[in-house]
């Protein structure tokens, strides 16, 4: 697709012009077999703790939008996937080096050219993301739709790291729970129910 291909299909919500950039999500996943995978959150708590080598350790290293590493000791140096619901800038895509971009909000309008011609690029269905919204009773965060996402593949085991759901709001923002449009009530049941159900997720 031409660059300006892709900013008419943005702007006329073509779905399937943009979904055609995107890897399929099977091939996705399989990329996951047998893996071990670290989902780092942003809360603020992570940063109270050591756990950077461990992250660093797995196999595939997961990083949520702007992915705030203050200290390598609590938050790692890896990023082999980056989910995104936001623009990235420049500088913050040239500080995380991401191998993959995945593309998880349903707002297409903030979708950039740089991401979706990216080496790997994954766009995350809206189907996918309506029904966790019905599952979840509110917008899904990034987080909790990558937990849904990841879960689906054959990976060896899930750690997630920096995930309190706002109990110590975000280091990527100064936003409380009242200023956004996630339950996150709903999503800590959520994640709960997914622990007691499938011994592959883990919650550092």
């Amino acid at each position: 697709m031409t660059r300006a291909g892709f900013y008419l299909a943005r702007l006329l919500r073509q779905e399937g012009p943009l979904a055609a950039m995107s890897v399929p999500q099977s091939g996705l996943l399989g990329a996951l077999a047998g893996k071990s995978v670290a989902l780092v959150g942003n809360a603020r708590s992570l940063a109270e703790n050591n756990h950077g080598a461990a992250i660093d350790a797995h196999d595939v290293v997961v990083r949520i939008n702007r992915a705030p590493m203050p200290q390598a000791e609590s938050h790692g140096t890896r990023t082999d996937w980056l989910a995104l619901a936001v623009r990235l800038a420049p500088q913050d895509r040239a500080r995380i080096g991401a191998g993959r971009y995945l593309w998880m909000s349903h707002k297409r309008k903030r979708l950039d050219w740089t991401t979706a011609t990216s080496d790997g690029f994954y766009l995350h269905p809206q189907a996918d993301y309506a029904d966790l919204q019905s599952r979840l009773g509110a917008q899904p965060t990034t987080g909790a739709m990558m937990i849904d996402l990841l879960l689906r593949s054959e990976l060896a085991g899930l750690t997630l790291y920096g995930f309190d759901f706002f109990a110590s709001l975000s280091l990527s923002g100064r936003r409380t729970a009242h200023d956004v449009p996630h339950d996150f009530t709903s999503e800590a049941d959520f994640v709960a129910g997914l622990m007691a159900q499938d011994n592959r997720l883990i919650r550092r």
